[in-house]
């Protein structure tokens, strides 16, 4: 499910990325040259990353199951009605919670947070933003969604931690950022490979 949700998405929003990508990473290399700056790859494949996630983030939370307006304040009410097997758990639950675990990451890299009251607070903020306007386009403000997507922000940064602290005990040469230069490549291999396979995205076959 979260698979054909992101290959969805992708369908979407494609037109927009397109645009964004090339306006974004054309500036970007200006400036990087006309600074004269130093390029590292992974850390400007990241920044696109998170581009990509948020472009994503929006298109999922203005264009899904519009007309369900309505107000939700009790915590746990909706998340225990759900049957954990059926396919609305895995939905608005998990779905919920996963969704904002690349917020966590991304956010917790690019501040270097260390303690997680930094993430939950930019978690909840983002979270009530988007429930606020959901309120304001024809769905529901549900205060569950909040606290999954905190979770998840949280998830997401434990991952940043648990990276961090690995990292710091590997060999000198894991720690270079040509490494982690490679590292990216074989990602965007993989996932073109994925790309290619699947055929999930009709823009380009």
């Amino acid at each position: 499910m979260i698979e054909n949700t992101v290959v969805k998405t992708l369908n979407s929003i494609w037109p927009m990325l397109t645009i964004f990508l090339v306006i974004i990473i054309s500036v970007r290399i200006a400036y990087l040259f006309i600074n004269h700056e130093k390029f590292v790859f992974y850390k400007e494949f990241l920044a696109l990353l998170f581009i990509i996630y948020g472009l994503m983030l929006f298109e999922l939370v203005t264009n899904r199951d519009l007309g369900g307006r309505g107000i939700n304040l009790i915590p746990f009410k909706e998340i225990l009605r759900y049957d954990y097997k059926s396919e609305l758990f895995q939905y608005n639950v998990i779905g919920n919670l996963v969704m904002f675990v690349p917020f966590g990451y991304f956010v917790a890299n690019y501040i270097k947070a260390k303690k997680v009251s930094h993430i939950f607070v930019l978690t909840a903020i983002a979270s009530l933003t988007i429930e606020l306007v959901q309120l304001q386009i024809g769905r529901a403000f549900d205060i569950d969604d909040v606290l999954l997507n905190i979770a998840g922000g949280i998830c997401g940064f434990l991952i940043y931690i648990g990276l961090n602290a690995i990292k710091k005990h590997l060999p000198n040469v894991f720690q270079k950022d040509g490494f982690y230069n490679i590292l990216c490549g074989i990602l965007i291999l993989i996932i073109a490979y994925l790309t290619f396979k699947f055929k999930g995205f009709g823009w380009l076959f």
